[in-house]
């Protein structure tokens, strides 16, 4: 299938709102509910970390109370791609040069847990999320990057996990697009719609007995002299013997020393109206989800109602979102062609938690327990860091996340990443050079 230019501009009439926000259930509103002098749990961030760290403590029988500053589930939980699956920026064999055999086989067998957690909280709570599972198809943007990911299989295989390899010749028989150079098929990966899936959550969390409040900013923390913690917020004070913090890529500065950690990255998506049948089966003849090798990645996947939802980071230059989308829009019609004077119908935009060592990290500080930096695998990870946490303070084990260092931005700053344009045109020009000579 050859891959041909496409002019066709971005229509200028689409919804700039997620499209899950458009076809998600309502969350009953936690705004101006009576607020509470003190708590077992005081949990700050009402996203996938937070919802569940909330829902797992409650229903181990701690008084918990969950303090969002906007709404529940308003920045990636509910912002995300529907994306699914286990694993960090680094491979196993990565993780174990970096920290060890011990420690990186346990890093790798929790993202697996991870995984396997979002399939039973589904599961066990019963939420209608559109979750299937169909695998991943990671997409190799340059002849280096096919042979990496051949190169990947036999370890994956060793694990037990049937990945395969697709060479460029059969990828017609995978995806509708002959722009990439091969790919890596890893099963064990799957879709969902965030917004019902998030609304789930929040209706189990409720039902456990979590105290959930919206618009209200935790603004300090300070510990008193018996040891318990005191979270100050806009509507007053609440004494907690322990407090939580999972604002990943909303993390501001009722901690300073996680925000001097977690840098926020935009990443964006729009998505097309409903496509017709057969065309949404060439695009996708498995179900895959989909994303690619380069710096600046694409990720997408054919909806359940056959709408193409296409993500990316873009740019990190600012820019208004109309350009941001219109750049995606360009990058769409390169793999997919075939979508030419399609109308897109939303397009939005959210942060994802970055760390300097792309890596999650949990663990405690001055009394805070943490659970930050998904680096864009968060669905499933932040689901399982959320209730790793639950359960550790409930007298449950230490995940082996906490075993690792959180470094610091090695920069001057305190929460605005001024360097990410000068990164973002370093890793731009390497995508641009890994396809030197390769017409686009």
């Amino acid at each position: 299938m050859p891959t041909a230019r496409v002019s066709s501009p971005l229509n200028r009439d689409y919804e700039r709102r997620p499209y899950w926000h458009a076809m998600m259930p309502a969350i009953p509103s936690h705004r101006d509910r009576p607020f509470p002098d003190a708590a077992d749990v005081v949990v700050i961030g009402g996203g996938y970390t937070g919802i569940n760290a909330a829902r797992v403590l409650a229903r181990s029988g701690a008084a918990v109370t969950l303090l969002e500053a906007e709404t529940l589930g308003f920045g990636g939980s509910t912002r995300n791609g529907g994306i699914v699956h286990p694993g960090y920026k680094w491979g196993r064999s990565s993780l174990i040069r970096k920290y060890g055999d011990d420690t990186g086989r346990a890093l790798w067998a929790e993202t697996m847990t991870g995984y396997d957690a979002i399939r039973q909280v589904i599961a066990d709570e019963q939420i209608e999320c559109e979750f299937r599972e169909h695998g991943y198809l990671d997409l190799a943007w340059a002849p280096s990057h096919a042979r990496e990911l051949r190169e990947s299989v036999d370890g994956y295989r060793e694990l037990g996990i049937d990945a395969t390899y697709v060479e460029k010749a059969d990828l017609g028989d995978e995806i509708g697009s002959s722009f990439y150079h091969g790919g890596l098929v890893f099963p064990p990966s799957g879709l969902l719609h965030p917004g019902k899936y998030f609304a789930g959550l929040a209706a189990a969390a409720a039902e456990a007995g979590a105290d959930l409040h919206e618009g209200t900013r935790a603004t300090s923390i300070r510990r008193q002299e018996d040891g318990r913690l005191v979270v100050e917020t806009r509507r007053g004070a609440i004494l907690a013997k322990d407090v939580v913090v999972g604002t990943n890529g909303y993390t501001d500065g009722v901690v300073p020393a996680l925000r001097r950690r977690v840098i926020p990255i935009g990443s964006y998506i729009i998505a097309t109206e409903p496509l017709p049948e057969e065309l949404a089966r060439v695009l996708s003849p498995k179900g895959r989800a989909f994303f690619d090798t380069k710096n600046f990645l694409y990720y997408w996947h054919v909806s359940e109602d056959r709408r193409m939802i296409f993500g990316g980071r873009a740019s990190f230059l600012p820019m208004s979102l109309d350009r941001i989308h219109a750049i995606l829009h360009k990058g769409m019609l390169q793999v997919h062609p075939q979508l030419a004077g399609f109308r897109i119908e939303y397009g939005w935009g959210g942060n994802v938690g970055f760390t300097f060592d792309r890596m999650p990290h949990v663990g405690k500080t001055d009394g805070v327990t943490y659970g930050l930096g998904c680096c864009g695998t968060g669905v499933a990870l932040m689901t399982w860091l959320g209730i790793a946490i639950g359960e550790w303070l409930s007298g449950g084990p230490e995940p082996a996340l906490a075993r690792l260092p959180f470094p610091l931005v090695p920069a001057p700053y305190e929460g605005r990443p001024w360097f990410l344009p000068v990164v973002g045109e370093v890793f731009r020009l390497q995508d641009a050079l890994a396809r030197r000579g390769i017409p686009s």
